[in-house]
């Protein structure tokens, strides 16, 4: 994988207009993972692209009568056959995280990059999808300044209001997908 300009070369770009300047001299420092499925619990169809893009018509299902008129996006959308969607530059400001706090700092949008695994708070996540994490995580690791350290779910930074990316989705297994390889002996 490689940046070209804030985009992943070579992965779907779907661009949202929701997103804006970061503020100045403010880059991304903190990895925020999320889950979304549109309708919730169904997967596939073209359902979050087009909440993120603005285009969410509220006649196609009940639900989207209650979000259609949202401004949100993220950056990236990593599918269950693992592919990758990107949405905004990852210099770009995307509207992920609301109403947040990370480590006393407020307003996380302006300093983190999200991505948004789909998938529930109770369903498993893919293999495919934790490989694509972690490989846009490496990548992401060698352009911003993020740590490990510095990667969260969205339940940690808005706890009141969120539980993404839920007690299935596994930590530790992503958490080791991230470490280097023992060097062999």
């Amino acid at each position: 994988m490689r940046l070209d300009n804030g985009w992943i070369a070579d992965v779907k770009r779907v661009p949202s207009p929701h997103c804006d300047c970061r503020p100045a001299n403010v880059f991304p420092t903190l990895l925020v993972v999320h889950n979304i499925s549109l309708p919730p619990g169904h997967f596939g169809g073209p359902w979050i692209d087009r909440l993120f893009t603005g285009t969410l018509d509220p006649a196609d299902d009940p639900y989207f009568a209650a979000i259609w008129q949202l401004r949100v996006s993220a950056h990236c959308l990593i599918r269950r056959d693992g592919e990758v969607v990107q949405y905004v530059p990852f210099h770009r400001r995307a509207w992920h995280a609301g109403v947040s706090c990370y480590q006393g700092r407020e307003r996380c949008n302006d300093f983190s990059i999200g991505i948004e695994m789909e998938g529930t708070d109770t369903l498993p996540y893919t293999d495919a999808q934790y490989y694509a994490l972690a490989d846009v995580t490496r990548l992401l690791m060698r352009h911003y300044p993020i740590t490990p350290a510095h990667i969260t779910g969205h339940s940690d930074i808005a706890p009141e209001r969120k539980t993404d990316p839920g007690p299935s989705f596994s930590w530790r297994d992503f958490r080791q997908l991230l470490s280097p390889p023992p060097d062999d002996i």
